[in-house]
């Protein structure tokens, strides 16, 4: 399926951000196509994103990425893991789910329409929150090489991720040196007695496991955790 890209902008709280939208060259039968809304990881919506995303619209999907560096800059790529852990540090929840409200806005998405969400790394805590939030029209969420689902914070996803109602999936490389099992294991705890929460652990995935051109990737944990987004989002939406 041909898709095309397009990056328009849009105002939040913190000033004018990039969204970057991709979708199928054509329009569905009926209806409009069902929306991904995507939660980039620290190194930003590079050309590595971009082709996931071309990837993801190719099934039949309109792909929404806000660019959730924003308040640093307009579509920037870092220059290092100091300016890396800068930009993380500077986040917090709220933020990232009002540049995430503001990209749906912005790409014409009803208040009321459902979606599905997909992040990675940094961006599996805001799917975590989209649907503890909003359960009522995230349908789904997928978790890629997650990072910061457990903290001592009071506010830490472990403490309320039993109460999770929606389908998620999360796949986790077991060689992860970044963001380990172990420092997950208070939210794979909470979420274990869940039917409808899938862990998937990869021997020999490290962190970033996803991108094809990083130092990282891992063909059967991409693979897999592709295989098993599409089939949570066709179901989501079935």
């Amino acid at each position: 399926m041909d898709v095309q890209e397009q990056t328009i902008d849009t105002s939040t709280d913190d000033g004018d951000m990039a969204v970057v939208i991709t979708a199928p060259t054509d329009r569905p039968a009926e209806g409009e196509w069902p929306v991904v809304l995507l939660f980039i990881d620290a190194p930003g919506l590079r050309q590595a994103t971009r082709d996931f995303m071309a990837r993801l619209a190719g099934e039949g999907y309109r792909v929404v990425t806000p660019d959730l560096h924003h308040r640093h800059g307009r579509l920037l790529v870092p220059s290092g893991m100091d300016e890396v852990w800068g930009w993380i540090n500077s986040m917090t929840d709220d933020q990232i789910q009002h540049d995430g409200a503001r990209a749906l806005a912005a790409a014409g998405v009803g208040e009321d329409a459902p979606y599905v969400t997909i992040g990675f790394c940094l961006g599996t805590r805001a799917v975590f929150r989209a649907m503890e939030r909003n359960p009522e029209r995230v349908l789904a969420g997928s978790c890629w090489h997650p990072s910061f689902m457990a903290d001592d914070k009071p506010d830490s996803p472990h403490l309320t991720a039993a109460n999770l109602t929606r389908p998620m999936y999360l796949g986790i490389g077991e060689a992860d040196e970044v963001q380990s099992i172990a420092m997950h294991q208070p939210f794979l705890d909470a979420v274990a007695p869940l039917n409808h929460v899938d862990v998937v652990t990869f021997p020999g995935a490290d962190h970033g496991f996803t991108w094809p051109d990083g130092p990282n990737y891992h063909q059967a944990a991409a693979e897999t955790s592709w295989a098993k987004t599409l089939e949570l989002f066709r179901t989501a939406f079935a």
